[in-house]
């Protein structure tokens, strides 16, 4: 088996994951916020699928994304990710010359965009991204751009009212691989309160049409959840991408949940429940 075989192979791809995917497995992934190399690799636990580095909201910068990159690399079990800050060109080529297997790119609203951001992880015929694998041709052994340009992975986020819409143009994109909700930036575009566990009758039916449409059109279902408990409900409904945690919630949610215990009485314990996190 050559070197460039032995990567493709490798846990921590998009090839592997692609495989999972395809094989109809559903995988899981935590969300990355902190800007920490070392949380970044906690976070790499056995049977989460991928580590997503959130350069849109966290305190993420570019250098701290590569730190934590190389960190969840050397764990050789996550996959990469990276949610970058925009659906620019430049962006989202210079996050896979670093060596990132993936992108989630934000705010996708109709074809058009989503065609830029595919364009933008493929060389040309295929796209637009401009050549310069720095890193990533050393991750992978390879300047082949069937393997550092082909197999990267490509989500867009639809969390607009404008984005349901379209959602059915949206998921035809050729290329696309899947199609990533955020409920809290979703719920705002459809002018609801900002949060994770919707139940709002038009955000429900809102998730349902993208979800559907993923199904319809071959792409991936994902979807950001707060738990395990909600991660495992989604998965039942179909989707095949899910966020199950991020670290900057897991911290709090520790803390506040060990205090209640040392205080201890139930209103403590209460008031630690109302706030979600047991």
């Amino acid at each position: 088996m050559t070197h460039m075989e032995m990567d493709m192979t490798a846990m921590n791809t998009a090839s592997a994951l692609r495989r999972k995917l395809a094989s109809g497995e559903t995988v899981y992934g935590v969300w990355a916020a902190l800007p920490c190399a070392f949380s970044a690799e906690l976070v790499c636990a056995e049977g989460v699928d991928y580590v997503c580095v959130d350069q849109q909201h966290g305190l993420v910068d570019y250098g701290d994304m590569v730190s934590m990159l190389r960190a969840i690399e050397g764990r050789r079990t996550a996959v990469p990710f990276t949610r970058v800050p925009v659906n620019e060109p430049w962006v989202i080529g210079r996050a896979f010359d670093a060596g990132m297997q993936g992108v989630v790119v934000p705010m996708v609203n109709n074809r058009a965009e989503a065609a830029a951001a595919v364009a933008a992880c493929r060389y040309a015929p295929k796209g637009v991204r401009s050549f310069g694998p720095v890193r990533a041709s050393m991750v992978l052994n390879s300047r082949d751009i069937a393997v550092v340009g082909d197999s990267v992975m490509c989500f867009v986020m639809v969390e607009t009212r404008e984005g349901v819409t379209n959602i059915d143009e949206i998921a035809s994109t050729p290329g696309l691989d899947g199609i990533y909700i955020g409920p809290a930036d979703l719920a705002l575009g459809l002018g609801l309160p900002p949060n994770l566990d919707k139940e709002e009758p038009e955000h429900v039916a809102a998730v349902e049409m993208i979800l559907k449409a993923c199904q319809k059109h071959g792409v991936v279902p994902g979807i950001q959840c707060g738990s395990g408990k909600a991660a495992r409900k989604f998965a039942e409904r179909g989707f095949r991408f899910i966020t199950f945690t991020k670290d900057s919630s897991l911290l709090p949610a520790a803390v506040e949940k060990e205090i209640a215990a040392a205080l201890g009485g139930d209103s403590a314990v209460n008031s630690v429940k109302q706030k979600g996190y047991v």
